[in-house]
């Protein structure tokens, strides 16, 4: 073999070898799944209410369009709600918000880039004070700051609920006593039968609705005066179903979290900071 056909096999292999390191560089990492009711009809139900709630990426209508770098402050949230106030914090809010401007384009500053002082950097800018915003503009990366922006949770309550049952024992049990009073046995075997079947029915259905507001405040880093603001609200449902009979049971339960909802919120605010503001 000549040393050109050596040097062409060498080429075609380092190509093979660098198409499948391409490959496998690409390939979204998999992961098993651990749990005994893998594949189950319980496990398909629940993986389909699961993928409802699972996070779905926004097309931001000006993501092609860099947008102006800004900082996002925590903001507040003036629900007294107790479910949610323990499950949902501003700093969340602000995570989320962060994750959803830099999918959109905007040059999001890390808080982190305030350290100890964001506390007096919040607030500066809540409390409009020019002044002291802008001593902490001059740090760093901050120096290219145009605008603040925070999100507040305005609403968080739960507006309504709806139950609904069936429930076969008072009807067995009537059931059972007519075959008694049949005044013979096989009618007294047959209600009782029959009772007892009828008694085992049972099915319940709960819904809870919640409604939640978010507004947003795009605030100007130099003067600390409101550039803009919007609001938006969205249901969240949690249900629950049960039915027995027989002694054979089903029962699922499902809806969006608080911290889904919230994200959700967010999306639809930086939407709309994308489509009017950029």
């Amino acid at each position: 073999m000549t040393s050109a056909s050596l040097r062409r096999g060498a080429v075609a292999a380092s190509s093979v070898a660098l198409a499948m390191l391409g490959t496998l560089a690409v390939a979204q990492p998999q992961f098993g799944n651990p749990s005994p009711t893998a594949g189950s009809k319980t496990s398909q139900q629940a993986n389909q209410a699961a993928d409802q709630a699972a996070y779905q990426p926004v097309a931001y209508v000006n993501a092609s369009r860099p947008g102006p770098a800004l900082v996002v402050i925590p903001g507040e949230i003036k629900s007294n709600n107790a479910d949610f106030t323990t499950k949902v914090t501003a700093n969340n809010i602000a995570d989320f918000a962060e994750v959803e401007l830099s999918s959109a384009n905007f040059q999001v500053l890390e808080r982190s880039n305030l350290g100890p002082l964001l506390r007096e950097f919040e607030l500066a800018y809540n409390l409009g004070d020019p002044q002291q915003a802008r001593k902490f503009l001059g740090m760093g990366k901050l120096k290219t700051t145009k605008y603040v922006v925070k999100f507040d949770i305005l609403k968080a309550e739960k507006i309504a609920s709806a139950q609904q049952g069936f429930d076969g024992r008072a009807i067995g049990d009537m059931a059972a006593l007519a075959g008694a009073f049949s005044r013979s046995w096989g009618g007294a075997q047959a209600g009782a039968v029959a009772g007892r079947g009828i008694g085992s029915v049972q099915s319940n259905e709960a819904t809870t609705v919640w409604l939640v507001g978010m507004r947003y405040k795009i605030i100007n880093a130099e003067t600390t005066e409101q550039v803009a603001t919007g609001y938006t609200e969205e249901k969240m449902e949690i249900g629950a179903t049960r039915q027995a009979a027989l002694g054979v049971s089903q029962s699922q339960q499902g809806g969006v979290g608080l911290d889904t909802m919230v994200q959700r919120l967010v999306q639809k605010s930086v939407w709309e900071i994308d489509s009017k503001y950029k």
